[in-house]
């Protein structure tokens, strides 16, 4: 075996499980990562008392990488209940899952957010993407999201009152050009699996991810400014020789890192915290803005679904913008949204305390097209010989960040290389 290292640079959940798989298999590593804490794009930040994931994010319990590789029981998670509670037409109306919410059968038909034609076209689409196995889904024929509704006959009311903002903030783009492979895979894993948070933050599962990894093999604080095949230069001039170089980080920083003239389309995202003296909601449910008017995409209240989020006699609100909201300082933009829930939720809203905002420019890749898994595996190599890794290579999301590291690491060890 090659006694150089490979170096996997970024410490995200992609770098993180390609490290534990070499681990696994007894192959030196080396992770680089410029900031000074795991995670890459999941993070959590600590304020007055309160866990703030930077940017909304869930952890779906049906992600096939996540029942496999974390200890669950360990996250102390907390669950959303299924479906969502939805502003349609001046009024709070209930869109549930009867199988998972029987006790919402008949609110659920009678709500205004699509017909009861709709409804069932729900229930022969979660029959539709459940046949066979999951990764088949990506092998369909593709177009939009927007058109793959269309085509199952859903109607207009519908899409714009719950697909929009529901996918929309899933995929962080309201328009629905997203990929209809990714909006079946994902359908299906929202249809089967729990919504959860972890007890102390999305900031725990990177944190249970590097538990266990030599403390020498992760070395924080330490930006790359290029890389090689087989060795990387740091922004301090440091050069460090690899038997092989991983680029793990976000498609971003790593079409930077390999001189690349066309980085990933990105979408943004803009989630803001409040604190108050009790939640505006009867239960842990996302709150959806189906009118489709005003800034608000989504409302939901984690220290609901799991109280490790917020001081015992206080809720944590986290509020979700759509994509083209307007513009504006901070201080001011809060007060836009304090006014425009103020409808939603009474005056009260006007006494929420802002704790903080987050503008992330560069949150998910833009994926109009999925590439099915038989056509290549879920990283690339890029032609100067780096092996590439990361959410971009698979579907966007947790669950496609994890396997992409998991299978870059498996090509290592099984490489004439780094095998037995």
């Amino acid at each position: 075996m090659d006694e150089l290292p490979i170096v996997i640079v970024g410490a995200g959940l992609a770098g993180l499980c390609c490290a534990r798989r070499l681990q696994q298999a007894q192959v030196p590593f080396l992770i680089l990562e410029s900031t000074d804490r795991v995670g890459g794009r999941v993070r959590t930040e600590e304020c007055s008392g309160f866990r703030l994931d930077v940017g909304f994010q869930v952890l779906l319990t049906s992600y096939p990488e996540v029942a496999n590789t974390l200890d669950l029981p360990s996250l102390n998670l907390g669950s959303f209940q299924s479906g969502a509670q939805i502003r349609y037409n001046g009024k709070f109306v209930r869109l549930a899952d009867p199988w998972r919410e029987p006790r919402h059968l008949v609110a659920t038909a009678l709500s205004g957010v699509g017909t009861l034609a709709d409804k069932l076209r729900i229930f022969s689409l979660q029959r539709d993407v459940a046949r066979g196995d999951l990764d088949a889904l990506l092998e369909r024929p593709e177009t939009t999201t927007r058109e793959r509704l269309v085509e199952h006959g859903f109607s207009a009311r519908i899409i714009e009152g719950f697909f929009e903002p529901f996918f929309g903030g899933v995929f962080l783009e309201d328009e629905l050009h997203t990929s209809s492979r990714k909006f079946d895979y994902l359908f299906r894993l929202f249809s089967t699996g729990v919504a959860t948070l972890p007890a102390g933050g999305m900031a725990q599962i990177p944190q249970q991810l590097a538990v266990g990894l030599p403390n020498h093999a992760v070395r924080l604080s330490a930006p790359v400014r290029h890389v090689a095949a087989a060795n990387v230069e740091l922004e301090s001039g440091e050069r460090i020789a690899a038997a092989q170089v991983v680029v793990a980080c976000d498609p971003w920083n790593a079409a930077r890192l390999l001189g690349s003239s066309k980085p990933a389309l990105a979408h943004g995202t803009r989630t803001l915290y409040f604190a108050a003296p009790q939640s505006p909601l009867q239960d842990p449910i996302l709150v959806l803005n189906g009118d489709g008017v005003g800034m608000v995409r989504s409302v939901c209240v984690p220290s609901q679904v799991s109280s490790g989020y917020a001081p015992a006699d206080q809720a944590l609100i986290s509020v979700s913008l759509r994509s083209e909201s307007t513009e504006g300082q901070e201080g001011e933009l809060s007060e836009q949204v304090r006014t425009e829930l103020s409808q939603w939720f009474g005056a009260a809203v006007h006494q929420w305390q802002h704790l903080r905002t987050f503008e992330i420019p560069h949150a998910l890749p833009h994926q109009d097209s999925i590439q099915p898994p038989s056509t290549g595996p879920r990283f690339s190599i890029d032609p100067s010989g780096v092996l590439v890794c990361g959410d971009a290579h698979d579907i966007a999301s947790i669950q496609g960040a994890m396997r992409s590291g998991r299978e870059v690491a498996e090509h290592l060890i099984k490489s004439a290389r780094f095998g037995p």
